[in-house]
C-alpha cells in the first residue's frame, strides 16, 4: 500500500458510492480476480469529470468495461468514450456489459494492440485514460500527446507500482525489471516534457494528472 490501509479504509467508506449496476459489475470482477480501478481512483475519476466535462475521452485498457461504464455515467451527456482493449477473453464480457447498461451508442469499443490503433486514430480527445500494460505507458506517449486536446488531461493509473517504483532494480525481481525501468522512464518524461504539465499523486497504485499545454499544442500542429 502506498497510503495507510486505515486511511484507505475510512476515505473509502465516506463514498456515497455506485449505481446498482455498476456494484455488480464491480462485485464481479472482484469475485473472478479481474482487475478494475481502485475505490480511490473511482472518487477521483467522478471529480476529473465534474470538474472539467469533456465531450471526448480515449481509453487505453477496457478489461471488462467498468471503467468505461462509469465515465460514461459520470460524465456529461452527450460525451462519447472510444476504448481499446486486446484481451480476447474480456472483449465480448465488456461488450456485453456495455449493452446491457444501454451504452453502446456512447461508447466505442476497439478491438486489437493499443500501439497499431492509437497510430491510427485522428482528432483529439479532451480526456485520455490510460489503464492498460504498464511497460508500454512510454511507448504509447508520443500518440497520446498527439491525440490529447489543449488544455485537455491525461490521466495515467497504476503508476507507482505498489511502491515498487521507488526501490532500486536490484530490489525488484526480475521479471519486474522492465516494467520497473519503463514506469520510471515514463513518470521522468511526463514530469520533464516541455508541453506538459504533471503532478503526481499517491492515489490506489498512483496516478498522474498531465495536461497539455497551449503553446506545446501550437508545436504539435505546426
Amino acid at each position: 500500500m502506498i497510503v495507510d490501509e486505515r486511511m484507505s479504509a475510512f476515505i473509502d467508506l465516506l463514498d456515497r458510492g455506485n449505481t446498482p449496476f455498476l456494484d455488480e459489475i464491480e462485485k464481479n470482477a472482484i469475485e473472478t480476480d479481474v482487475p478494475i480501478i481502485r475505490k480511490s481512483m473511482q472518487s477521483l475519476l467522478k471529480f476529473l469529470l465534474a470538474y472539467a466535462k469533456p465531450k471526448s475521452i480515449l481509453e487505453v485498457g477496457t478489461a471488462i468495461g467498468f471503467s468505461a461504464l462509469l465515465m460514461s455515467e459520470y460524465a456529461p451527456e452527450g460525451c462519447h468514450i472510444t476504448t481499446i482493449e486486446k484481451y480476447e477473453k474480456r472483449i465480448p464480457i465488456a461488450r456485453e456489459n456495455f449493452r446491457r447498461a444501454g451504452k453502446e451508442q456512447d461508447i466505442t469499443l476497439m478491438e486489437g494492440d493499443a500501439s497499431e490503433i492509437l497510430k491510427d486514430l485522428d482528432g483529439t480527445y479532451d480526456m485520455i485514460f490510460m489503464d492498460a500494460a504498464k511497460g508500454q505507458y512510454i511507448h504509447f506517449l508520443p500518440d497520446i500527446l498527439r491525440l490529447l486536446a489543449p488544455g485537455g488531461l491525461l490521466i495515467s493509473d497504476n503508476v507507482l507500482q505498489d511502491g515498487d517504483v521507488v526501490e532500486s532494480r536490484f530490489a525488484v525481481t526480475r521479471r519486474n525489471r522492465t516494467i520497473h525501468a519503463r514506469m520510471r522512464e515514463y513518470l521522468y518524461e511526463l514530469k520533464h516534457h516541455p508541453d506538459l504539465e504533471t503532478c503526481i499523486l499517491p492515489v490506489g497504485d498512483g496516478v498522474t494528472l498531465s495536461t497539455l499545454c497551449m503553446s506545446g499544442a501550437k508545436k504539435q500542429k505546426e
